[in-house]
């Protein structure tokens, strides 16, 4: 296999250190977790406490100041693990970043020790009943009112962490009229009056991330609660398509960690397993088809790498994350089908990890974009845009 050279020993110490946590914290309770529809919130103020969490915020604002290769090694970790219930990513590498990056001094320092320390957890807001990739559709309103307040109305779906939340980000146009230049950012405390979180979504796989709908009945918001000030009034779409790269990279680094997983759980298995009268892995079309598996997710590693280089040096730009995200979800899915084949019949019982990350994948290929957006992205980088 190709040396990664990515990571430094700190890093790897603190992969070593995560770990420990995961064994600790997070993998005896897991199973129970995906039973019960969400994570207990303890986790989140024990993660906090230990410093994973909003690592990468800086020191003034409870973060640690650490580059972004440590939550590059939390979110292996957790997609090899298969713990999907768990929201740090979005948490600390989505919600925390839109704060720092676009907050005003008074929104930092109010909410990113809050999000640093597991007090409050984060979600952002983006999806729609009717609007998921095509952002440029949002429905939800924040129209100001004559007193410098904003009123909040409309709903959103599919919202991870949603129901723990504490502080939504929530996408609303406040002007309706300019389309996506009429876009804002919102933040939105849980139990703002008007504020109200619908059921637990019953998923096809992510069954212990607390996933929900999310209602808005004329909340009023502050004018304070705009994220940004008046300054980014109309600028929220220019935010996000400015921090989708990052994001979109992170469901690859997910991917190839998940497909990496599944195929060594299937090399263990295959070696043990037999049929008549050898091991299953003896068989030319096993090893030739994990030979296979093995050689893409070493391909789409290397690719991923890569882009983490650039993404710490800035670099990474929003066709090449398109390209990460879509190739590493397709491939993710099609290791975890050839991985539950060679399972046999235990590959569709629930108890076997691969059962698990074969649900979970599916929906990589949906969210942060779908791939058919992924490609139009790509192919207007191209020059090739259509209408």
């Amino acid at each position: 296999m190709i040396p990664r050279t990515l990571f430094n020993a700190d890093h790897e110490a603190f992969r070593d250190s995560f770990r420990r946590f995961m064994d600790k914290e997070i993998a005896p309770f897991h199973e129970a977790w995906e039973e019960q529809g969400y994570v207990d919130r303890e986790v989140w103020r024990k993660a906090g406490a230990n410093g994973f969490l909003c690592m990468t915020m800086p020191e003034a604002h409870g973060g640690a100041g650490a580059d972004k290769l440590y939550s590059v090694v939390q979110m292996e970790e957790l997609a090899r693990g298969g713990f999907t219930g768990i929201g740090y990513g979005l948490h600390s590498e989505i919600v925390a970043p839109y704060i720092l990056h676009y907050g005003t001094e008074a929104q930092k320092s109010k909410y990113l020790p809050l999000l640093a320390s597991g007090d409050m957890v984060g979600a952002i807001a983006m999806s729609e009943p009717a609007a998921g990739s095509d952002l440029q559709g949002v429905k939800t309103t924040a129209i100001q009112q004559a007193d410098g307040s904003y009123l909040l109305n409309g709903s959103k779906t599919f919202i991870t962490n949603g129901w723990h939340a504490d502080l939504v980000i929530v996408v609303a146009k406040t002007n309706p009229a300019a389309g996506a230049k009429g876009t804002s950012l919102f933040l939105l405390e849980s139990g703002t009056p008007g504020f109200g979180k619908g059921k637990r979504l019953k998923k096809l796989g992510l069954k212990a991330q607390d996933t929900s709908e999310l209602f808005f009945d004329n909340v009023k918001l502050p004018a304070e609660q705009l994220l940004g000030g008046a300054a980014q009034e109309n600028r929220g779409f220019v935010c996000l398509m400015e921090q989708l790269p990052w994001e979109r990279l992170q469901i690859a680094i997910g991917a190839v960690s998940a497909a990496q997983a599944a195929i060594d759980w299937t090399v263990d298995y295959v070696k043990e397993r037999k049929v008549f009268g050898q091991a299953v892995g003896a068989f030319q079309h096993t090893r030739y088809q994990l030979a296979e598996l093995q050689t893409q997710v070493q391909v789409a590693r290397v690719f991923v790498d890569k882009c983490c280089d650039l993404v710490s040096a800035d670099q990474l730009d929003t066709a090449t994350a398109s390209m990460a995200k879509y190739w590493c979800s397709d491939l993710q899915c099609q290791v975890m089908d050839a991985c539950v084949q060679l399972f046999g019949g235990y590959g569709y019982m629930w108890e076997y990890p691969i059962t698990r990350a074969y649900a979970d994948a599916r929906v990589q290929r949906i969210y942060g974009g779908t791939n058919e957006i992924m490609k139009e992205v790509i192919s207007r980088s191209m020059g090739l845009g259509g209408r």
